[in-house]
């Protein structure tokens, strides 16, 4: 396996030139942009708020630093509260060619775009210059999520996508796992399985705090199409999502946009801090794929039962579906079959070790269904965290 190696000295499976707009008045800009270049390789995120957020920022400086990020074009309105240069400069630290525009400096829509496409050449250009090094699957980072679950979920695909997860620990790769609001009843055994005493303390917390969050905004994580698919209750749902987790020890606990120093598994929180402010903390599966991106995730591991069709910009996401009648339907938008284990045409482990060859092969450069369809989706809303603490983080592998 190869990767891009980066000035940081971390690598990447992708080769990816970013345009980003930094407020939803130049969203439009830096789409034409995007399309004019005409690349599969330049791909559009953004951020759609004007008033300024520390989260956001956060976010944007660890997508544009992304080992699978070669360099970055900024779109600015230019009265925007967003810090673009700040960003900017990140980005330029980072080694990586960095471009900014201004629409009300650079004459308007027709010159920004027409600017924007001459820059986006250029850093295709530069992105060739990063040199194609050896990478061990140690090297990876794979975020899991669950999307569309139904009664199938829990017994299929997440706890084939968690026997994976054991593998890629084993070989010391960096495995992410998310999220909170949908692993309450399970806080408990996850903290028994912390690395330290301490780590477990936090754990439990976290999930007390997506409960409470929950309770004041007034519903759960528990979705009417959960209950048409055969899910009857929250805690059936949190042991389903659970699953996805596998069984090695937990080493940290990150918060969105933390970058996990050492391999090992992490649970991400993604309730925000403080009082609730923020409606559901994601709106869409696509905000928990940029989350876990941001944190450095080279690829997505994403467990359906009813049906899901998104993917992402920035990091190939792999879709692995757990029901056997959804998979006939949109075969040609799951990747992983993990219906075999409902008809008992394959174990757990069998779809397990599947996965974790696919892996493998889309860090290798194959692509995984949602990069040949063309799926790029991206949600950046406002949250906001506190910084974790030394308990959160491991001392010992």
């Amino acid at each position: 396996m190869k990767g891009y190696l980066r000035a940081d000295g971390r690598k990447g499976i992708r080769n990816i030139i970013l345009v980003t707009y930094l407020v939803e008045c130049a969203h439009h800009v830096a789409r034409v942009i995007v399309n004019q270049s005409n690349n599969e390789n330049v791909q559009l995120i953004g951020f759609p708020g004007c008033y300024p957020n520390e989260y956001s920022l956060k976010i944007m400086e660890g997508l544009c630093t992304h080992p699978n990020v070669a360099g970055v074009l900024i779109v600015s309105l230019g009265c925007e509260s967003f810090n673009r240069e700040q960003l900017a400069d990140t980005v330029k630290a980072s080694g990586r060619n960095v471009e900014t525009l201004v629409i009300q400096q650079a004459g308007g829509t027709k010159k920004t775009i027409s600017a924007g496409v001459e820059h986006v050449s250029q850093l295709l250009k530069g992105a060739k210059n990063f040199e194609l090094v050896p990478m061990d699957i140690g090297e990876l980072t794979v975020g899991t999520i669950c999307g569309g679950s139904d009664g199938t979920s829990g017994i299929g695909a997440n706890p084939a996508v968690g026997h994976c997860f054991d593998q890629l620990i084993e070989k010391k790769a960096t495995c992410i796992f998310e999220e909170t609001g949908e692993l309450i009843g399970c806080e408990q055994i996850m903290a028994d399985r912390a690395i330290t005493p301490e780590l477990g303390v936090e754990i439990m917390k976290s999930v007390e705090k997506a409960e409470q969050y929950y309770t004041v905004m007034g519903y759960g994580s528990f979705a009417p199409g959960n209950a048409e698919g055969g899910l009857t209750t929250q805690e059936e749902k949190s042991m389903g999502a659970y699953a996805k987790s596998g069984s090695s020890k937990i080493h940290g606990l990150i918060k969105p946009g933390d970058i996990p120093k050492q391999g090992g598994l992490y649970l991400m929180d993604v309730v925000p801090d403080g009082d609730p402010l923020y409606g559901f903390p994601n709106i869409a599966d696509s905000a928990e794929i940029v989350e876990m991106i941001a944190s450095g995730s080279h690829l997505i591991l994403f467990t359906t039962g009813r049906g899901s069709v998104v993917g992402s910009a920035i990091s190939p996401v792999i879709k692995i579906c757990a029901n056997p009648d959804t998979y006939r339907n949109l075969s040609e938008d799951m990747d992983i079959n993990a219906g075999k284990v409902i008809n008992g045409e394959a174990s757990v482990q069998e779809v397990g070790d599947e996965i974790y060859q696919l892996v493998q092969k889309v860090a290798q450069g194959q692509q995984s269904k949602s990069e040949e369809l063309g799926h790029q989706e991206f949600v950046l809303t406002y949250k906001k965290f506190e910084a974790i603490g030394p308990s959160c983080l491991p001392s010992t592998r």
